[in-house]
């Protein structure tokens, strides 16, 4: 049946659905989809930067020796340490900002401006402005704590027990913004009177959030700190940025690695294989947070 659409022009039924959404769709075929599947096909081969012989195809060798390769399944742990590292404190932080930036304040506003700075700044700017805030002789926090007569101060990004920790720190200060818009805009879609019903007969701000506000907040809350984890494993630049993977590999995310194993020693095929490994990662956490979803689903 021939149809018209919102703009008078004729459509061919639900077929011609498509000629709206194709120019939507060559942009994500085109820098998405298309370089992920040739990223996983150079997994399956020799590639190397200068070569002058034709790239071999391999088969399953890179995925061998990757099996095998410690210091990749060591940058493995520590992207894991990192990402539950920072999504953990960071959406816990956030919870806590989105319920006070959700009460009656005076200046709310000014507030809320102020509470989504660091999601507005590039994560480069944001790595060397706290190099300067870690630097060991200038930077801001070892003067204070020499100010309070807490010691002399050290280099917090090339200790090897304090840059992990130095580095996740400054990770769940540039992410809790996105984290707290999301969860306020959950916390703002709550019905006020279930709160109102609530205080009514009685019950505490305690039982008021486990109550009311946490079941409302709950499908918000695990779908940002799925992908809050996601993102953050797959941090590249800030932690570039600041230590490069320094000191000694402790902060070597598995990004870094691939990075290094592509672009530094001219391993393209081994390092596709390494962001394999690390796509099916995501597409497990992706599975288990839908499958979740699916239950909630279901239950209700």
């Amino acid at each position: 049946m021939r149809t018209r659409s919102a703009t008078g022009s004729p459509t061919n039924g639900p077929g011609g659905a498509w000629f709206l959404v194709l120019p939507a769709l060559i942009p994500i075929l085109v820098l998405s989809v298309g370089p992920l599947l040739y990223g996983i096909a150079l997994a399956f081969t020799d590639a190397q930067s200068g070569r002058t012989a034709a790239t071999r195809w391999t088969g399953l060798l890179n995925f061998r020796d990757l099996a095998h390769d410690g210091l990749f399944w060591e940058s493995f742990r520590i992207g894991l340490l990192w990402a539950v590292g920072v999504t953990v404190p960071q959406f816990l932080l956030a919870l806590g900002l989105a319920l006070l930036l959700n009460q009656r304040l005076r200046l709310r506003r000014l507030a809320r401006a102020l509470a989504i700075i660091p999601w507005a700044m590039p994560e480069v700017v944001v790595g060397i402005m706290w190099r300067l805030v870690y630097h060991p002789d200038a930077g801001v926090l070892n003067e204070t704590l020499r100010d309070l007569g807490l010691g002399d101060g050290r280099d917090w990004l090339t200790g090897l027990a304090t840059a992990l920790p130095a580095v996740i720190v400054v990770g769940i200060w540039a992410g809790m913004p996105q984290t707290t818009v999301a969860l306020l805009a959950g916390l703002q879609n709550t019905p006020q009177e279930l709160h109102e019903a609530a205080a009514i007969d009685g019950a505490g701000a305690w039982r008021r959030f486990r109550a009311v506000t946490w079941p409302a907040l709950k499908p918000v809350a695990l779908a940002i700190t799925a992908l809050n984890f996601i993102w953050n494993f797959n941090s590249f630049a800030l932690v570039y940025v600041l230590t490069n993977g320094g000191p000694g590999g402790r902060t070597r995310l598995p990004m870094l690695f691939a990075y290094e194993e592509a672009f530094r020693y001219g391993q393209f095929g081994y390092a596709a294989a390494m962001g394999c490994v690390m796509v099916a990662v995501v597409a497990a956490c992706l599975a288990f947070f839908l499958a979740g979803r699916l239950r909630q689903g279901g239950d209700t």
